[in-house]
């Protein structure tokens, strides 16, 4: 049975958000196509080959590492100053299971973990230091290595596949932290060396060969896939509704909905300003982890024209028009996804938007950018705005607010667009990417075939 490695840092992140939904549907969806799995991750501690479960225990503690130990520190100094030119080393954890309730329950869709001490930092040291990936010392090479992220790293003897979600740091620069520069010669490096990357859209797949200069052969946009099991759909709308009211304090199709990171490249701060504008008095709920530069849209979350106060039964209690709540486990999610009137998702930049299609799937009515790929995922079945454009976005809301027969349109709609996102159509994609190159001989070098690129109907991509 061929084994594909995946690079999966994301999956150990509490809030790994849609990085990590990709790299576990990844995984799952080769394990149904008859492929052996095993994750790569890395840890803050030095690997333990003597006491293996100290190194799966090391995957989990919580003991925060503000001062890495003496190996640790020195592994890195050494990466710093001299890369990594015999690899980077890795432990596969033996058996695996013996902890608790494991808060990394991702990892448990893949047959095998291998971990390494500071992967990701040792990695970009090294590709600092040398502009090439740094190889990784395998217990035996895998049929490919597919790395969930643009990782500089390199497994031998295999295919070397690499998904490139979007260019954030290059077309959105003032939305993240990365260090730009390093950014694009890692991109425009794996487009000369991997065997093949893999995107999300056929927007992305565009903005990589017109931006980072990558051959249009070289690239595959798979999309992505969204499922959600039936045990969490199967709710009626009165259990809905007694959800909601006691996890929540919410009515059911009585409140709007964005759910996602907090970060520039969402718009919160411009979707909140035309919420306030549009005149509707239901509540918006903003779910979802603080992601980097969140200042501003907290501020504007927590701002004063939201806060109301009602009296009952005597006493005072504060309302708030806009609510965020930081942490709401998958289950709860869906349920809020589907009692909310409609999701709002007016980013200014997605390589694929997962949240907008997993509310078509449940049948929510979304309104979404004009911008990215989100157009390409919707279709016609969302209400589609200049995310920039306060008016526009306070006009929308108030007329999804208020047009019912528009509610239910977009709700039949979504639905119909979802299924061309499916777990089997997602498959299929997969299949015929990695089917060109599982059966490489592993002493050969891999080769690059042309890629294969259709849009979820079955229709070829319009040549930009």
């Amino acid at each position: 049975m061929p084994t594909i490695l995946y690079e999966g840092q994301d999956l150990t992140l509490p809030s790994g958000a849609g990085k990590a939904t990709y790299a576990k549907n990844l995984g799952a969806a080769a394990r149904r196509l008859g492929y052996a799995t095993k994750v790569l991750v890395g840890i803050d501690k030095a690997l333990q080959r003597r006491e293996p479960l100290l190194t799966e225990i090391a995957l989990y503690d919580a003991r925060a590492e503000r001062w890495p130990s003496w190996p640790v520190n020195t592994e890195l100094a050494g990466a710093a100053i001299i890369g990594k030119p015999f690899g980077i080393a890795t432990v596969e954890l033996i058996g695996g299971g013996s902890i608790v309730d494991a808060p990394q329950s991702n990892l448990r869709e893949f047959d095998a973990t291998l971990v390494a001490t500071r992967l990701m930092d040792v990695a970009r040291l090294h590709f600092r230091r040398y502009g090439r990936r740094a190889s990784l010392r395998l217990p035996a090479p895998p049929a490919i290595f597919h790395a969930t992220t643009p990782a500089p790293l390199l497994a031998r003897h295999c295919a070397n596949l690499y998904t490139i979600h979007d260019l954030v740091p290059l077309r959105l620069p003032y939305a993240t932290l990365d260090d730009k520069r390093y950014f694009l010669r890692l991109v425009r490096h794996l487009g000369k060396t991997a065997d093949h990357i893999v995107t999300v859209s056929e927007f992305s797949r565009q903005e990589l060969i017109r931006f980072a200069g990558i051959p249009e052969h070289r690239i595959t946009n798979t999309y992505q896939a969204v499922s959600i099991p039936a045990e969490l759909t199967s709710k009626n709308e009165d259990e809905l509704a007694d959800e909601l009211s006691h996890a929540f304090k919410l009515d059911f199709r009585g409140y709007f909905l964005f759910f996602g990171a907090v970060e520039p490249k969402k718009n919160i701060a411009r979707l909140i300003d035309s919420f306030a504008a549009s005149g509707v008095d239901r509540p918006l709920i903003i779910a979802g982890p603080l992601g980097w530069q969140h200042e501003i849209d907290v501020e504007k979350i927590q701002d004063e024209r939201f806060l109301n106060y009602r009296v009952q039964d005597g006493n005072i209690f504060a309302d708030r028009r806009v609510r965020r709540l930081s942490y709401v486990p998958f289950p709860q999610l869906v349920s809020l996804i589907r009692g909310a009137r409609a999701v709002l998702f007016p980013s200014l930049y997605e390589g694929f938007g997962l949240p907008v299609l997993e509310a078509m799937l449940l049948g929510t009515p979304v309104l979404t950018s004009n911008v990215s790929s989100l157009p390409e995922v919707t279709g016609d079945a969302a209400v589609l705005v200049d995310p920039t454009d306060l008016d526009k976005l306070g006009s929308a809301i108030r007329i999804i607010d208020q047009d019912a027969d528009l509610r239910a349109e977009l709700s039949a709609k979504g639905r119909a667009r979802a299924e061309m996102f499916s777990s089997e159509a997602y498959q299929a994609r997969l299949a015929k990417l990695y089917g060109r190159f599982a059966e490489l001989p592993k002493s050969l070098p891999c080769s690059v075939s042309p890629g294969s690129n259709v849009n979820p109907d079955g229709r070829r991509p319009a040549s930009p």
